[in-house]
């Protein structure tokens, strides 16, 4: 029995995806370099995986070294800029208000940093519609690894089994797997051209269906 939901942010929520993907891409150019999302899905979901910067280091040699803290503060005011226009993605307020009618508590479960997480929440007057958010800041191990959904588990006070989780990235749904959560998948503008793992239910987006029918559906 599904007594929880619990939501991936980036590529979910609010298509920050793009922006993370696009942001490097912008760096990579202004190298005369490119970056296939054949590296890059390695990076959806978690901060583990692909290092985007040790690979422009790489490329680049030891003849063009890099002020790796400079490289970063850019890459990530890119995308912020790139970010700050992106809307909440279609069905987010539709979901989470039936979740609220049918006594569901929601949590959202990320791999970004708090800070950002919750600022776009907070940005899209949303935070206070989760119980909890848990983030890269509050385990060891992102996603892949169970930890954050677990923690999220533990912050509704429900059994990781009645858990649904929402996810859009293939290290999400790994991640959901390994807590023992049947998990949606919604895959967004980037991770719809990638193959997904397996996941319990497969939607175009939040609201395709009314979730009493998306809860009966993964049973």
């Amino acid at each position: 029995m599904i007594t929880a939901l619990i939501f991936d942010f980036d590529g979910l929520i609010i298509d920050t995806e793009t922006p993370a993907f696009e942001s490097w891409r912008v760096i990579y150019a202004e190298y005369g370099l490119e970056l296939p999302l054949e590296l890059w899905k390695d990076a959806l979901g978690s901060n583990q995986g692909f290092d985007a910067a040790s690979h422009l280091a790489e490329l680049l040699g030891p003849d063009h070294p890099l002020d790796q803290e400079a490289l970063q503060e850019r890459r990530q005011a890119l995308k912020r800029d790139l970010s700050v226009g992106q809307p909440l993605l279609p069905g987010v307020q539709a979901i989470l208000d039936q979740a609220a009618e049918l006594g569901l508590p929601c949590a959202v479960a990320s791999s970004s940093s708090r800070a950002w997480v919750e600022g776009w929440l907070r940005r899209h007057a949303i935070f206070e519609r989760f119980v909890c958010v848990r983030t890269a800041d509050d385990v060891a191990q992102t996603k892949p690894a169970p930890d954050l959904f677990l923690r999220a588990a533990a912050c509704l006070h429900v059994a990781p089994a009645q858990c649904l989780v929402f996810e859009d990235s293939p290290n999400g749904i790994l991640a959901a797997d390994a807590a023992g959560m049947r998990c949606v998948a919604v895959p967004g503008p980037i991770t719809r051209q990638i193959t997904l793992p397996p996941a319990s239910l497969v939607l175009p987006r939040l609201d395709a269906l009314p979730l009493a029918e998306i809860i009966a559906q993964v049973g």
